[in-house]
């Protein structure tokens, strides 16, 4: 009939009986040229190379259960929580910034603090550049279990550099020249073997040699990564998390990737749109602006946007409304057309 939908085989079967020629695209193409349709260009930095300026590198954790992730986060936290703020950090919001000091300069690192893979996994399906850099938290006690196997082979799917963190190194039986060894294997050669990846011996809960770890990233970054981006654009970037708030309505912890976020411009983050009524950062204060691999809590959309949902700034919210009705619209019909089946 005609309102029946059919599998994508079943279409070019047709299509080839009647002579057409089908082009099925992927949802995020079709995104593209909806947004070319209003002249928006997604994910290229504006102007020439005298715009773009150095930006923090956005990391994320990942690792077996147990390994000590959890942990980690929160020593990287606390030995960077501004001294005699009261009971530490305020809020959770899914990405926190630190700084720390390299070669007698200071260098900020942003973390993504999502429930491991998952979120990892979701953002790279959709074709989002979340993170630079992977930190691969191995306890040495243990040594490589089968999720960091699988930790590991997302992050070379998605082509970032990896930190190795050999964790527990306090703990009995801790063995971090076993983890060495057994990583080679998945074609990580640490540094003082000849290769080029950089493992840290850690006690996350000891707070040992956190700041080793820290400089292994800006070292990795500087190496292998060219982290710039322009912020003086309207900003565009990925939405991390979001929930329901009951006070404040739907709230969004939106990662900047180029360009500046500020309080007051109308943003479209998936199919949820509206006008940046505040900015939190993750100590909970209020922020006028956010640049390049900053994140944010951002109040005044009018729905809860999905994990891994790209963000921009547009200038006009007429404009916001209509490619935020235009992707609720296609995916309802998807959602309609699996129902179907």
């Amino acid at each position: 009939t005609a309102t029946q939908s059919v599998s994508d085989e079943t279409l070019q079967l047709l299509a080839d009986e009647m002579n057409y020629n089908v082009q099925i695209v992927s949802p995020e193409e079709e995104d593209r040229e909806l947004l070319e349709s209003f002249d928006i260009e997604f994910g290229e930095d504006e102007g020439g190379e005298e715009d773009l300026v150095v930006r923090p590198p956005v990391v994320t954790v990942m690792g077996h259960v147990d390994h000590g992730k959890t942990r980690l986060l929160d020593a990287i936290r606390k030995t960077n929580v501004i001294a005699g703020e009261a009971g530490g950090i305020t809020q959770h919001i899914g990405a926190y910034q630190v700084a720390t000091e390299v070669n007698d300069e200071e260098r900020k690192i942003t973390f993504i603090d999502t429930p491991g893979h998952e979120a990892f996994t979701a953002m790279r399906a959709r074709g989002a550049k979340s993170t630079d850099i992977a930190i691969l938290v191995v306890a040495a006690n243990d040594g490589v279990m089968p999720q960091t196997v699988e930790a590991l082979n997302h992050a070379k799917a998605a082509d970032v550099p990896i930190v190795v963190a050999v964790n527990k190194i306090d703990v009995e039986g801790a063995d971090p020249t076993k983890v060495r060894g057994q990583l080679t294997e998945y074609g990580l050669v640490a540094e003082e073997y000849g290769g080029d990846t950089m493992f840290v011996d850690i006690s996350a809960k000891q707070g040992l040699h956190i700041d080793s770890l820290l400089e292994a990233v800006i070292l990795t970054a500087d190496a292998s990564l060219d982290l710039r981006a322009n912020p003086n654009q309207d900003a565009q970037g990925i939405s991390i998390e979001s929930r329901l708030d009951r006070g404040r309505g739907a709230v969004a912890t939106v990662l900047v990737q180029r360009g500046t976020l500020r309080v007051g411009d109308t943003m479209v983050v998936g199919d949820a749109y509206g006008r940046v009524r505040a900015m939190l950062d993750d100590n909970g204060n209020n922020v006028a602006e956010a640049g390049p691999s900053t994140p944010v809590q951002v109040l005044g959309l009018t729905n809860v946007p999905g994990a891994g949902d790209n963000f921009l700034v547009v200038e006009e919210d007429r404009t916001a409304r209509q490619i935020a009705e235009k992707r609720a619209a296609r995916e309802r019909n998807a959602a309609f057309a699996k129902r179907t089946r």
